[in-house]
């Protein structure tokens, strides 16, 4: 399998490495970084009207807040870029980013 050479594109040839299944739908998460809770509600509340799952997380250490997406999808290039361009319509206007995502590897 051929995958663009950029960073999305990396993440997806490691998956299709480590074997997982490409032919299935995946539970992908996606992380958007918020810059505060206010804005993190925000941002939750915009994906649930998209019916989007989501929770909003603050990283006690770094102090950092991030809202966590889960979005079940086939792994191809343009879902994973596709989804990340309407997450990052979605939650711009509270002053989040999209800022990465994964899949949960099984033993």
């Amino acid at each position: 399998m051929k995958f663009p050479k950029d960073e999305d594109g990396k993440i997806l040839k490691m998956l299709y490495k480590e074997g997982v299944d490409f032919s299935k739908p995946q539970n992908v998460d996606f992380f958007i970084a918020v810059p505060d809770q206010v804005s993190g509600q925000a941002v939750a509340g915009a994906l649930k009207e998209e019916g989007i799952n989501s929770e909003l997380e603050m990283d006690e250490e770094l102090e950092e807040w991030t809202v966590a997406c889960f979005i079940q999808l086939m792994l191809t290039y343009e879902n994973i870029t596709g989804i990340q361009e309407r997450l990052q319509e979605l939650c711009e206007p509270y002053g989040g980013e999209v800022d990465g995502w994964g899949v949960m590897m099984e033993d």
